[in-house]
């Protein structure tokens, strides 16, 4: 396993790449389930030119969807649940119901399907932070309801909850780079 560590505006993201170079895991300081350094892994910033390059246009504002060989691991379910995150565009926001209905699972099946969202290990590049209560709240986030607004507020979606302005969810246009900081 690879391992390498680049900045963001929502602090230093850790990711791991398998030995052919797929990303296997992108995490946030003090994420619920978020990896940390082993000490058989190596440390190599070579296999992650393409995460840091896309990941530094996608905070700038300039790239909607990200083009990385991934490879997350988990059960059928979760799997099917991580694919319909991945249909969820940038700059909108889905519920669970609706990720629900995408994985083939009935409504019944939620907390089921909030469960495999929460832990999918590919946080920014695997949107989990589009999908928001079916009310339109702003519902958990492995890496923290403030990184959540500041990600859907950098996709120019607006909801009204938690402190994004604007009422109910929707895409509210072009969003200005993130900051540097967290406030």
């Amino acid at each position: 396993m690879y391992w390498t560590s680049v900045d963001s505006p929502l602090g230093p993201l850790l990711l791991t790449a398998g030995p052919d170079g797929a990303l296997t895991s992108l995490s946030v300081p003090g994420q619920k389930g978020g990896r940390t350094v082993r000490p058989e892994w190596r440390h190599d910033p070579g296999p992650f030119r393409a995460a840091r390059e896309q990941l530094a246009a996608y905070f700038a504002g300039d790239l909607e969807e990200f083009r990385l060989d991934l490879r997350a691991e988990g059960t059928a379910f979760r799997e099917r649940v991580w694919a319909a995150l991945d249909a969820v565009p940038y700059g909108t926001t889905t519920t669970y119901g609706e990720i629900a209905a995408r994985a083939g699972a009935s409504r019944a099946a939620v907390r089921a399907v909030g469960g495999a969202i929460g832990a999918n290990p590919l946080l920014i590049v695997r949107p989990c932070h589009r999908v928001i209560g079916a009310d339109g709240s702003l519902t958990g986030y492995a890496g923290g309801l403030e990184r959540k607004v500041r990600l859907l507020t950098l996709e120019g979606v607006r909801g009204g909850a938690a402190g994004v302005p604007g009422g109910a969810a929707r895409p509210a246009g072009p969003a200005a780079p993130l900051p540097a900081t967290l406030p």
